[in-house]
């Protein structure tokens, strides 16, 4: 109790305690008449009001400081965000091109597929290898050979028609020689009106023509080409081209027809080697035995008549 002891000129003792009890008190009544009366209230909004500027100049640097230091972390992590993304868009566009390619090879491969049903016996599918590049041959390397039971003279196809035909064989490749090349030619006929002609290379991926046709052939722009299995080089029935132009000189008596292959010769990736199912004739004929002829019947031979006795006696 010496803390709370004073002495002052009368030599009296005052009490600090008591005057902290007084001060307790007041505080005391103070608070429940606020709480009660809310007596205060408009004496404590008026105080905020003046406050308030104070209490911003004081925050004021702490919120700035935080704002920055906010900022910067944030423009940090949004240029982290925005490489990530980055990284992940690039991946998702190179899976969605990887999709797609093999969804076209889906395709094509399908398509081999489906334009072999009912005409050839057996099929295998190879991968161009290698193109040539002299600018007078059409050929390309493709990776199935001897081993696999490719021959020279093997037709070839893509999933839009007759590519061409093999020219020479290897033990493991093949050596293909495009319908586009200018030493090249098939039989086709023309599927509206059956009309046959022979189809030759220009040396043009994107052009054939049909050098063989009198100006009055009935062939018009827009007829299809099919082979027509003449030769036994190819399967009949295989789209060959379109004839795209078709030029008439009146001096001339053969007609300028200019054809576009159905097949993409300057893009096919995967091309088909086809063995062709015997011909049902050369299969009759093979299997049906031949028959032989039955051996001709003996002639009777002719009865001896018996001579009358009155006849023997006169020639005797």
């Amino acid at each position: 109790m010496v803390a709370f002891r004073n002495t002052d000129a009368s030599g009296r003792t005052t009490g600090l305690l008591l005057r902290c009890v007084l001060y307790s008190l007041l505080a005391l009544a103070l608070i429940i008449i606020d709480k009660r009366y809310d007596q205060l209230g408009r004496i404590r909004r008026v105080l905020s009001i003046v406050a308030y500027p104070v209490q911003i100049a004081v925050a004021s640097p702490f919120e700035g400081w935080d704002w920055f230091r906010e900022s910067v972390t944030t423009r940090d992590a949004l240029r982290a965000d925005k490489s990530k993304l980055e990284a992940e868009l690039r991946l998702a566009q190179f899976r969605l091109q990887r999709y797609e390619a093999l969804e076209a090879e889906t395709a094509r491969l399908r398509g081999l597929r489906d334009s072999t049903v009912g005409i050839t016996d057996r099929f295998i599918i190879g991968n161009v290898m290698d193109v040539d590049l002299d600018a007078f041959r059409e050929r390309v390397l493709v990776d199935k050979g001897a081993q696999d039971g490719v021959f020279v003279g093997q037709a070839v196809l893509d999933g839009g028609g007759v590519v061409g035909q093999v020219a020479s064989v290897g033990q493991l490749t093949s050596e293909v020689i495009l319908l586009s090349d200018a030493t090249h030619a098939i039989p086709v006929q023309i599927n509206r009106n059956g009309l046959r002609t022979i189809a030759v290379g220009t040396g043009d991926m994107s052009r054939l023509k049909l050098p063989y046709l009198p100006t009055s052939a009935d062939v018009v722009a827009g007829d299809l080409l099919v082979t027509s299995g003449l030769g036994g080089g190819f399967p009949a029935g295989y789209p060959v081209g379109t004839v795209a132009e078709v030029k008439r000189d009146p001096a001339q008596s053969l007609a300028e027809v200019d054809v576009k292959p159905a097949a993409t010769l300057d893009r096919s990736r995967e091309l088909m080697f086809v063995w062709m199912k015997p011909q049902p004739a050369a299969t009759a004929a093979s299997t049906t035995p031949t028959a032989t002829p039955p051996a001709p019947a003996a002639a009777p031979k002719p009865k001896k008549t018996p001579t009358p006795p009155a006849a023997r006696t006169n020639a005797e």
